[in-house]
């Protein structure tokens, strides 16, 4: 194989991480994230003001509006979408750039986000989790204490809804037990990583 600066780097692939407010995706991302080195986390920005324990940058990258609208017009935005008044957006630039590089990336995005990602980017892994049961996932929205009732019916019915999308997606993972679940989508990383279609290049210099 060639040892010239500059020759072919493999690109890195991406898993899209999808599901139900209150599924506990951000949660396995991260869990996901502390087991494999080099995985990287895209970090979504939003309009929605930070929790108590978020970190600007870390957890989100927190935006007006405007400036939300205005990425949204300069088409900086590899997906995005409007959940419940809130903007949420996956940029373009941080995405090609860590995927030229041959980086991996792990994203936590909602289920029009996921589509979206589907048809720009049809290499990706999609992964959808799902609740324990629907009661499990009814309780979860409940125990955040934040939601009124009205809020709280409303994003349980659009979670019934957003299940029904699951069967575009490659994987899907139950969420009971979260070891159970990072070892899940570990085992899928793992397995899209020897996938014989990404190795064609490196096969093929061994057989040269």
């Amino acid at each position: 194989m060639s040892s010239k600066k500059g020759a072919h780097r493999e690109e890195g692939i991406f898993i899209a991480v999808a599901g139900p407010s209150g599924v506990g995706k951000t949660t396995l991302c991260k869990a996901l994230i502390r087991q494999i080195p080099g995985l990287k986390f895209s970090v979504s920005y939003t309009t929605r003001p930070p929790r108590p324990s978020e970190v600007d940058g870390r957890d989100y990258i927190f935006v007006s509006e405007k400036e939300f609208r205005e990425r949204i017009r300069r088409e900086e935005f590899a997906e995005w979408a409007e959940n419940y008044g809130f903007l949420y957006g996956t940029s373009r630039e941080t995405m090609t750039d860590y995927l030229k590089k041959g980086c991996d990336l792990i994203l936590d995005v909602d289920t029009r986000g996921a589509r979206s990602l589907k048809v720009a980017y049809p290499g990706g892994i999609f992964v959808f989790i799902l609740p324990p049961s629907l009661k499990v996932l009814k309780e979860r929205l409940m125990s955040r204490g934040a939601e009124k009732n009205a809020s709280l019916d409303k994003r349980f019915n659009n979670a019934v809804e957003e299940i029904r999308e699951i069967i575009w997606y490659d994987y899907v993972i139950f969420n009971d037990r979260l070891d159970s679940a990072v070892d899940y989508l570990r085992g899928i990383y793992l397995a899209e990583k020897s996938r014989r279609e990404r190795l064609m290049k490196k096969i093929e210099g061994f057989i040269k």
